[in-house]
């Protein structure tokens, strides 16, 4: 069987801002692909979207979609507020780090594109 087409980022513009904005969206979607806590329904939409059987506009526009997308918030959000206080340093800590790397990789982006 043959490995199924994936979406470019350039296929994501149709709703992200600019180029780095529609990477960061493809991202994310790969992650939640391969995600199995998230459910069925995210991870199914995840796939659908990557391979193109759907776009983002038919997501945004979906009921189903928007509604698994505000569940699955809202519980992150629970989890969020009931975080233990060693949890919530942990999970700042992270949050940080996932930051700094992210600032690192945008500073070196020129350096890779060859860009002064």
């Amino acid at each position: 069987m043959a490995a199924e087409r994936e979406i470019g980022d350039d296929e994501l513009l149709e709703v992200a801002d600019n180029p780095e904005q529609a990477a960061s969206l493809h991202k994310a979607l790969r992650t939640i692909a391969n995600t199995p806590a998230l459910g069925p329904e995210l991870q199914g939409m995840a796939k659908d979207v990557l391979s193109g059987r759907i776009g983002m506009q038919d997501v945004i526009g979906s009921d189903r979609y928007m509604h698994a997308i505000g569940d699955r918030l809202g519980q992150m959000r629970d989890a969020a507020e009931n975080m233990s206080p060693e949890d919530r340093r942990r999970s700042e800590a992270r949050a940080e780090k996932m930051v700094r790397e992210a600032e690192e990789a945008e500073r070196d982006r020129p350096k890779r594109d060859g860009r002064p």
